[in-house]
């Protein structure tokens, strides 16, 4: 009964894996050909020296020390990064939430405010970051004559490189309105009848918010802090743009345009890569460099996923 048993159960079990393999097979192929092969590639390049016109030659480690030692634009590139996803996605997360907490609070023309709120968010980067360095301009632009006005410091934004990322990053959260409408729906669904009954008990609204709504929301922020530092980490468009038109560098392609104006404070890695493979030709050197941003990423995402989002997980 036994021998008759064992090679059915076998034949089960084969076909249940088979049938699971048949279903998975659409993620199973997508993940090979978009993610390992590149990844793998990737890091294959990475200790050539290759250019994409000739075969890639193998030269050892000699790319990974260059740019760990020798090449002058990492470690700026690295820092301002690092900036950005701590103040920038910190600041966001926060003004978003506030932002969803405030509109929630509105009692009429709600839907005026979650428009006006939203909107900013679907211009496009470009434009966005081209609009705010015209209104930024440090000469001609409307911030600076209010604030020259109303006899406060005029600063420099994107042609200061101690201004140039909080100026960014008040170009990020002009945008906040996914954060906005992500935070409001979140908040919009915490149980009333749990601040009801904080409210019988005495509890105040720091009280109610710490302990009802964090606790209720604090999934949405996890998954706000987690894309975010994604996002931050594949910052290129606006760094790079706002960089440019502060340089004066508007024209075609004839020119030549090195990215981190002004004094390397607007450089970011993926800049780094770009700039790297496909101006520099120096495809080792930039599969360096994008490694190191895939090895950030992961880091991040798998200590912020660890701790439920980091800060939030101490309200749980």
């Amino acid at each position: 009964m036994t021998r008759t048993t064992t090679p059915t159960l076998r034949s089960k079990s084969r076909r249940s894996a088979l049938r699971t393999a048949a279903f998975m097979s659409p993620w199973l192929i997508g993940f090979a050909v978009f993610f390992a092969y590149p990844l793998l590639s990737t890091l294959y390049f990475s200790f050539t020296k290759y250019d994409g016109f000739r075969p890639p030659a193998l030269n050892g480690t000699d790319n990974w020390s260059y740019v760990f030692t020798d090449y002058p634009l990492f470690w700026p590139a690295m820092r301002n990064t690092l900036w950005l996803v701590v103040v920038m996605v910190t600041c966001r997360v926060l003004f978003g939430l506030g932002v969803g907490l405030l509109v929630t609070k509105i009692k009429t023309g709600v839907g005026i405010f979650r428009t006006l709120f939203y909107l900013p968010y679907l211009a496009p980067p470009v434009a966005a970051t081209l609009a705010f360095v015209f209104l930024l301009n440090p000469g001609t632009g409307p911030a600076n004559t209010l604030l020259d006005a109303v006899g406060l410091p005029t600063p420099g934004w994107f042609t200061d490189a101690d201004w140039s990322k909080p100026a960014l990053t008040a170009l990020a959260l002009w945008g906040v309105g996914d954060l906005m409408v992500i935070f409001m729906a979140a908040l919009l669904d915490v149980p009333k009848e749990q601040y009801e009954a904080a409210e019988l008990d005495g509890a105040g609204a720091w009280a109610r918010f710490r302990h009802i709504t964090l606790p209720n929301i604090s999934p949405i922020i996890a998954f706000a802090v987690v894309t975010g530092v994604i996002q931050a980490m594949q910052y290129y468009a606006q760094p790079l743009v706002a960089g440019k038109v502060a340089a004066g560098v508007i024209g075609g392609s004839g020119q030549q345009f090195e990215p981190g104006y002004p004094d390397k404070s607007t450089l970011t890695l993926p800049q780094l890569v770009y700039n790297l493979g496909f101006q520099r030709f120096d495809y080792g050197t930039a599969c360096v460099v994008a490694l190191v941003l895939f090895a950030l990423s992961m880091t991040f995402t798998a200590l912020l996923m660890r701790r439920r989002g980091g800060l939030i997980g101490a309200g749980e």
